[in-house]
């Protein structure tokens, strides 16, 4: 609904690049990389449920059915060929893509609540995906996770979509770490005000993971560094607007944390490899 609306805005205001950019985004970042993959949970889930199968396959040909109608004019011979295959099994009879409707926008479809929920699973999936990547372990290991500083709502949502979390993001667990326990040397993403966790025993090499971390804590640090220097001087506090000072304070207190959290991993990487 909103790239339809987007691409309406943009039709009546002439500017079919950006018009087709929405489209690409939608298609490309939204339909490929998010929902047919997220789609695959239900689809190849070895617990068969085969009403939960029908409706991701009808989302899933609804979906690119009206995308092909929103993208035929600005690729029309590649749409109409995928519509004739596309139509019979999405249930509609035609002759060509040419004499369909154009998809309107219809706000009252929009679920505000399932794309926050959806954002969630989203970021939790790309900080496991970063952890991977920036300690190279393999896409197909299932990692455990712990999640620290957890609200109820996080773990509501954890445990609403662990399906989605254990096949997606190939996570084999995933537990609330207690307030007062102690968390192990592991690997940190941030997900809204919580951390995951990811335990490095026997998964990484410590001391590339600490030379990792410490030229996070020196970016921080130099960041920091800057911050600092412009409250220092009274030049930028008396001049610059309050909420551009308001604003430097808070990234000031932003950095602080985040290196205190750094301090925190390396102090265990050191005890790990002790």
């Amino acid at each position: 609904n909103e790239t339809v609306d987007a691409v309406h805005q943009h039709f009546s205001n002439y500017r079919l690049d950006l018009a087709s950019q929405a489209m690409y985004e939608f298609t490309w970042h939204e339909f490929c990389d998010w929902y047919l993959e997220l789609s695959k949970a239900v689809l190849q889930s070895d617990v068969p449920n085969e009403a939960q199968k029908r409706a991701a396959q009808r989302t899933l040909l609804e979906t690119l059915e009206a995308l092909l109608r929103l993208l035929h004019p600005l690729i029309p011979f590649i749409t109409e060929e995928i519509w004739q295959e596309v139509a019979p099994r999405a249930g509609i009879d035609g002759e060509t893509i040419m004499l369909q409707p154009y998809p309107a926008h219809t706000p009252d479809q929009q679920d505000q609540t399932a794309e926050a929920e959806l954002a969630w699973v989203m970021q939790f999936i790309l900080g496991i995906r970063q952890i991977r990547g920036e300690m190279d372990i393999s896409p197909g290991k299932p990692l455990p996770v712990l999640l620290q500083n957890a609200s109820a709502e996080d773990q509501r949502l954890a445990d609403a979509h662990r399906p989605l979390l254990q096949r997606v993001g190939r996570v084999e667990s995933v537990n609330k770490l207690d307030g007062n326990a102690e968390p192990p040397p592991a690997a940190t993403a941030i997900v809204g005000d919580m951390r995951l966790l990811v335990p490095m025993k026997g998964l990484i090499d410590v001391d590339v993971e600490m030379a990792r971390l410490g030229k996070q804590r020196d970016r921080l640090g130099a960041d920091l560094a800057r911050s600092r220097g412009k409250l220092q001087n009274e030049n930028f506090v008396n001049n610059a607007p309050p909420a551009v000072v308001s604003q430097e304070h808070e990234r000031v207190s932003d950095f602080e944390r985040r290196l205190n959290q750094l301090d925190e991993q390396l102090q265990r990487l050191r005890a790990l490899s002790e």
